[in-house]
């Protein structure tokens, strides 16, 4: 972990658009869900959506597993805590 600036700087970028902070609450609402679902529910490209998602997952707030085609995403909730933590310090 870096300065409280550099953390919460990162977590800013990472939240820096509404379509991630969509993502994040609709993966917060359902636990998991499949990229394509999200997609669809977002009313975004599959690919407009992946490039969100990589974001996110390179700030830590979300975590993915792939199976197959099929590429499944979540809450990291240690990251989401910390996440809180910060904005809470502020």
């Amino acid at each position: 972990m870096g300065s409280f600036d550099e953390d919460l700087s990162s977590l800013c970028k990472a939240l820096g658009h509404p379509a991630r902070v969509r993502l994040v609450r609709l993966l917060a609402e359902n636990g998991t869900c499949i990229s394509g679902d999200l997609a669809d529910s977002m009313d975004l490209a599959p690919s407009t959506v992946s490039e969100h998602l990589r974001i996110l997952k390179e700030a830590g707030l979300v975590q993915g597993t792939i199976d197959g085609p099929r590429r499944c995403y979540c809450i990291n909730d240690g990251a989401l805590e910390f996440a809180r933590k910060l904005l809470k310090e502020i």
